[in-house]
């Protein structure tokens, strides 16, 4: 193991003298402590290093040893359920072996190397395989089968496989002939978190990925192997966001990286995650997740350490033909960990002290997503889902931060803080979010929810930009100054606002609404206006139809089991007629003015 010296310490920055072999990327044990760095940056026999633990007590001449390998995180059974922090040290066991507070230099492997998993081959001996081929299975948890592969440097024949058994990570399941050579293919992969997994094809997202939450579904959908950022500012409900998509998201697989957010939101997922039930299976949602934990009184170097063990983690998944969802909270630590680690290095700085190459670091992040044809055989297709939240600074959407994601993600969540004060949540602005997916995923929307869904979806959300401009004519005049259309334009958006785009994460019912629902919901509130609309041609007063009693029930549809389509028959046939007998009397009196 090649040894340097330290030459500086400056926070997570150290700088070391005499390693002429080492490598752009390598991981370094810094001192006797053994503290896990990582190389950023040579200059001769020069290296910076980005220490992943506090380096307080380091001084000029204490050792650093390279290891010769870049960081790299274990995949293979085990990872499920588990929490691990930035670089890949299962929490639990830093516990046993450090108490309630992680002491410096603990290296501990990402996976239970003793623990014997039940493996059953699927390959057959003698077969041409290349790499990422599934080799054969293991029951990892009770609702997810882990999918063991070939390493996607190995291809040639399959020799030997081995007989159903219990096996440990690091037993040999299967030996491959290639060049001349047999290679040991294990249950165990190490792959470098910097580099992207290789995939046979991306493709464009032809599904979306249903979350439950009424405003992302059906007006900005994100499709499975998607992009999407969450922009806003503190107290809007970015995590009560991103944990609302870890828990009904109809992803397979969720990675959930809490980077540099606060450690009681992480407590809560952990918390909540073992007792919420997955809607799919019945069993304890935790058993499809897996957590990396990089709160904010963590080493900040180790932020971008996490971000990049989530997603290798999840292209793993992904590469076995999942659908999986990573959530990152937030990125914006992640790039204040950046601009320090740029400002110690003494770089030149860009827009407000963040490095200039903030914008290319994003943008290699999000473009790991997408959905893949994965290599290897059988056949299958893999989608990964990026969603990331941006914490601005005042809700700033100006922020180099919030402007470098936008340019490279296709989903856009406007969090608004007037909309947080006003308790509607989710707090996603109608008037200034986008989803560049509409049109992919129109042929899908089409076949599940039939043709006309497209157009109720558009008529509302252009009700909603008309409310916006009427509103302000409304302010100074007042509103019942408005035409009558005017005024139903006005009543019918509330009732989008409030009885559609409210949703109440806390309530059993109203917490995750399928597409059918809100395919009934919202088409029952745009029937209504047309038959508002019809009465008001038919001389009915406004004030007369916005106070029918109906209004209660179409309030309370939301709240409505999954399934009972019945309820907004009835409340659709309630109100038609209310607004018939006020039709028959205003009919009657203009007989009688006549």
């Amino acid at each position: 193991m090649a040894q340097g010296r330290i030459q500086k310490v400056a926070g997570p920055l150290v700088v070391a003298t005499g390693m002429p072999d080492a490598r752009m990327y390598d991981v370094v044990y810094v001192s006797d402590y053994r503290l896990i760095g990582e190389i950023i940056e040579l200059k001769g026999d020069r290296a910076s290093i980005q220490v992943y633990e506090e380096t307080g007590g380091l001084g000029p001449g204490d050792p650093v040893y390279s290891t010769g390998e870049p960081l790299s995180v274990e995949l293979g059974p085990g990872l499920l359920g588990s929490i691990y922090d930035g670089i890949q040290r299962p929490l639990d066991k830093v516990r046993e072996k450090a108490g309630d507070w992680i002491t410096r230099g603990i290296n501990l492997p990402g996976l239970d190397h003793s623990r014997k998993w039940a493996f059953t081959p699927t390959a057959e001996a003698g077969a041409a395989i290349e790499g990422g081929a599934i080799l054969g299975t293991v029951p990892e948890t009770e609702t997810i089968e882990h999918r063991v592969m070939a390493p996607p440097d190995v291809s040639g024949r399959l020799a030997w496989i081995a007989p159903a058994g219990d096996y440990t990570i690091d037993d040999e399941i299967a030996k491959v002939e290639s060049g001349g050579k047999t290679l040991s293919v294990t249950m165990c992969q190490r792959w470098p978190v910097r580099k992207p997994r290789p995939c046979r094809e991306k493709m464009a997202p032809v599904e979306p990925l249903t979350t439950g939450q009424r405003v992302v579904d059906a007006f900005f959908p994100v499709g499975k192997g998607g992009t999407a950022c969450v922009p806003g500012p503190f107290g809007s409900g970015k995590t009560v966001i991103q944990h609302q998509l870890a828990k009904w998201a109809d992803a397979e697989i969720v990675v959930y990286v809490g980077c540099g957010e606060r450690g009681n939101e992480m407590t809560d997922v952990l918390i909540e995650f073992p007792e919420l039930e997955d809607p799919r299976t019945g069993k304890p949602l935790i058993l499809r997740t897996v957590l990396v934990a990089n709160t904010s009184n963590m080493p900040v170097a180790a932020r971008e350490a996490s971000v990049y063990t989530g997603i290798t983690i999840a292209e793993y998944f992904r590469d076995m033909g999942y659908s999986v969802a990573l959530m990152a909270d937030s990125t914006s630590r992640w790039a204040e960990a950046m601009r320090e680690m740029s400002g110690r290095l003494e770089e030149m700085p860009g827009e407000e002290g963040y490095p200039a190459y903030l914008g290319t670091r994003i943008a290699e992040f999000y473009e790991r997503a997408g959905r893949v044809s994965c290599i290897g055989s059988p056949d299958r297709t893999g989608t990964l889902t990026v969603v990331g939240a941006v914490s601005p600074a005042g809700g700033d959407l100006s922020d180099p931060v919030v402007q470098a994601t936008l340019r490279v993600v296709k989903v856009f969540w406007s969090l608004q803080a007037r909309l947080a004060y006003m308790r509607h949540f989710p707090a996603i602005g109608w008037l200034e979010s986008y989803s560049l997916y509409t049109i992919n995923l129109a042929d899908f929307y089409d076949a599940r929810l039939g043709s006309g869904w497209a157009v109720v979806r558009d008529r509302a959300i252009a009700l909603l930009q008309e409310e916006a401009n009427l509103q302000e004519i409304a302010r100074l005049v007042g509103a019942e100054s408005l035409s009558p259309e005017g005024q139903l334009t006005l009543y019918t958006a509330r009732s989008i606002r409030e009885d559609f785009l409210h949703q109440n994460a806390f309530h059993e019912v109203d917490t995750y609404c399928s597409l059918e629902k809100q395919k009934d919901l919202l088409g029952m509130i745009m029937e209504i206006h047309d038959m508002m609309a019809s009465a008001l041609e038919a001389g009915v007063a406004p004030r007369d139809l916005f106070s029918i009693r109906s209004r209660e029930a179409v309030a309370r549809a939301r709240y409505a089991p999954e399934g009972d389509h019945s309820y907004f028959a009835r409340t659709i046939e309630s109100v038609r007629s209310e607004i018939d007998r006020l039709t028959s009397m205003a009919a009657a009196t203009t007989e009688v003015a006549r």
